[in-house]
């Protein structure tokens, strides 16, 4: 039996070992198996058990002396032992002996200049057929020519952590080595998981190159190849505002920009399906169908057909893809150095605008703050909306200091011209409970004027409180909700949530960016009424 090198990692008896298979494959492997069920479009649909999200206080960083400098260490990058790692590993190397072994060999970076190999080791059928959708597959000659792939994680959701005996906060653990080029995913089912390990390696390697790793989606001109990115943490926007049907989608989540332009990260999509409907986002609605793997949503038991408005299961229901599923995919996914950059946040006080332009100082102090409210189901335990702050709009993927990638991002930015908008995909007229949330049709109205130039011609108000340009008039868009105290009943609530949140920004700032340059502290918000 061919194993394709997993003795080098140690599986050195496995029962049978599936390399790379084609989704139609992997997908009846994992409906023999129980994995999961099809839907009435013939999407392969899973319960991925207690784990419906990122279990983001179940990952660890192995520290040791060779990459110990260059992490932020805090709450969001935790140390964890090599000799815990090292016990850990032994157990579910194994745990995988005599079992089946699903394989895939595949890239990251569609840029080839910067393209990096990973090899993903699954127990599941079901979760292979995902990363297989989320990363970029080798043809026949590059598998063939592979060789030894630049990182490798091994996500074994039938292993169950010991917390006391392994030292882990619960069942389930995300261990990332970067000096051994190796990761473990355990306990969880989340596909996501594996997702979000791959882009943090390469947020960790890419700096070293010179390239700004981005979570961010993007997507450019079919006829000008003018190039716009969209940061943003989930729920905020990213995946549904990049598939904008008008324009070619380079990715929906992870990028990077090198001096030649930008480079989707990844091969493939995973878009939130709560609410989804054909109308409001018919790309992500048509790409559902068979070899994408669904999350959580639940299933009519006789015609097999999506509720997509249930969510019993979690708010966080997901489809993962790949990115020739949509229409107007850019492929291979690559675009030129980014004419407009767009900072997403669900601002969950309603009182920021729907849009407004950024001196490049204060887009340099919105992007090392990344404010936003997570929203319910994207982490465990999220109910409802909590604000917060997120350096670079992505911090629990970002392992090195918030001065490493605010710096490139910066200089990038002050290189190119680069125009920066402030988009607030969250509440208006009001809180979360009393408002209510930004409608799309009005979103995407504002962000098409953004990067076609239009609001470029309008009339702006400047905000002293939150130091930004709101345009007064946008095309498609009520001109009353362009301000956000004119959406508010009561005008003097507004001015006390706002100067609330202004507060938090400085706060923030304050805490964690004492060192950092004097203009760009000064860009920030500031309470009227201190």
């Amino acid at each position: 039996m061919e194993t394709y090198g997993l003795e080098k990692i140690g599986i050195v008896n496995p029962r049978a070992v599936y390399r790379n298979m084609s989704p139609a494959k992997l997908t009846e492997e994992a409906l023999r198996r129980g994995e999961g069920v099809l839907s009435d479009t013939g999407a392969l649909v899973v319960e991925t058990g207690a784990y419906t999200g990122r279990s983001a206080k179940d990952k660890f960083l192995v520290d040791v002396p060779s990459v110990h400098d260059t992490i932020a260490w805090g709450d969001v990058n935790r140390p964890f032992s090599r000799e815990d790692y090292l016990s850990i590993r032994a157990k579910v190397i194994a745990y995988l002996q005599n079992r089946d072994i699903f394989l895939f060999d595949g890239m990251a970076g569609a840029d080839p200049k910067y393209t990096k190999k990973f090899r993903i080791v699954n127990e599941l059928a079901s979760q292979n057929l995902f990363i297989r959708n989320l990363l970029i597959v080798p043809d026949e000659k590059q598998l063939a020519e592979y060789g030894d792939p630049f990182f490798t994680v091994i996500a074994v959701p039938g292993f169950h952590c010991d917390p006391e005996r392994d030292h882990t906060r619960s069942q389930a653990a995300i261990l990332l080595d970067y000096e051994a080029h190796e990761a473990i995913i355990a306990g969880t089912q989340y596909a996501g998981e594996i997702k979000k390990t791959v882009f943090s390696v390469m947020n960790y390697f890419l700096t070293d190159e010179g390239i700004l790793p981005m979570h961010s989606s993007a997507n450019m001109d079919p006829k000008t190849h003018e190039t716009a990115v969209f940061f943003g943490l989930s729920g905020t926007g990213k995946t549904t505002l990049s598939a904008d049907p008008s324009r070619m989608l380079i990715g929906d989540d992870e990028h990077g920009w090198s001096p030649d332009g930008i480079f989707n990260i990844e091969g493939g999509c995973y878009a939130k399906c709560i609410h989804l409907d054909p109308e409001g986002e018919p790309e992500i609605y048509g790409a559902i169908k068979f070899g994408s793997v669904v999350e959580n949503v639940v299933l009519d038991p006789d015609t097999r057909e999506p509720d997509y408005d249930d969510n019993s299961l979690t708010e966080n229901t997901r489809v993962g893809y790949p990115i020739e599923y949509i229409p107007n995919a850019a492929i291979p996914g690559v675009g030129g150095i980014p004419k407009v950059v767009i900072f997403l946040t669900a601002d969950s006080f309603g009182v920021l605008p729907p849009i407004s332009r950024l001196s490049q100082e204060a887009a340099m102090y919105q992007f090392v703050t990344g404010f936003t409210s997570k929203v319910a189901g994207t982490e465990i335990g999220i109910k409802e909306p909590v604000p917060t702050f997120s350096t670079l709009f992505g911090e629990p993927f970002m392992p090195r200091p918030a001065e490493v990638y605010a710096k490139m991002l910066g200089e990038k930015i002050a290189k190119y011209g680069t125009k920066v908008y402030l988009v607030n995909t969250g509440w208006t007229g009001g809180p979360y409970g009393t408002g209510s949330r930004m409608k799309l049709k009005y979103t995407r109205s504002m962000v098409t004027a953004a990067l076609e130039g239009t609001l470029e011609q309008v009339r702006y108000q400047h905000d002293d409180r939150f130091n930004l340009d709101i345009p007064q008039s946008c095309p498609n868009v009520p001109s009353e909700i362009m301000n956000p105290r004119d959406t508010w009943a009561d005008k003097e609530a507004y001015d006390k949530q706002a100067d609330k949140l202004a507060g938090m920004f400085e706060e923030n700032f304050a805490k964690k960016y004492p060192e950092m340059d004097k203009e760009i502290a000064q860009a920030g918000p500031k309470p009227l009424n201190a």
